[in-house]
């Protein structure tokens, strides 16, 4: 009887424990898809994000000197359109999202000529998985 006691304690206990955990990875995945201004790096100086950017790009990808201005410049480029849609991250979430999607893809494209094919895979295995106002690289992907 006893046995069966805490077979049955241990079930539920086993059960509210998943129950939980499948919740938070929910909570979790509900969250980055509801992304805000808040939850993104602040814009506020572009100069100084790109060269906080820039700071883990160059040795993350080995940039070599002849890609770092032209990474540098595609990355100010495209932090200053971003800029520029940021407000809608919170007003109008659709509109943000097609334009950044827009934007990233940009970059994407641009990026891809100018670093070489295994820096290029590099660097999209660098997207975070949800956007963080702490990870600077949050602003290149969300």
């Amino acid at each position: 009887m006893k046995a069966l006691f805490l077979a049955v304690a241990l079930t539920v206990t086993s059960s509210v424990a998943f129950s939980q955990s499948f919740l938070k990875k929910v909570e979790g995945v509900a969250a980055s898809k509801n992304i805000s201004a808040s939850s993104l790096p602040s814009l506020s100086n572009i100069g100084s994000v790109k060269d906080a950017i820039m700071g883990k790009l160059t040795p993350t990808l080995g940039l070599t000197a002849a890609q770092k201005p032209s990474v540098s410049t595609q990355v100010t480029d495209y932090l200053k359109s971003k800029a520029e849609i940021m407000p809608l991250a919170n007003t109008d979430k659709t509109a943000y999202a097609s334009k950044s999607g827009s934007l990233i893809s940009g970059l994407g494209g641009k990026l891809k000529t100018i670093l070489t094919a295994a820096q290029y895979a590099k660097f999209l295995g660098l997207k975070p998985k949800a956007p963080s106002a702490g990870n600077v690289l949050s602003s290149l992907f969300f």
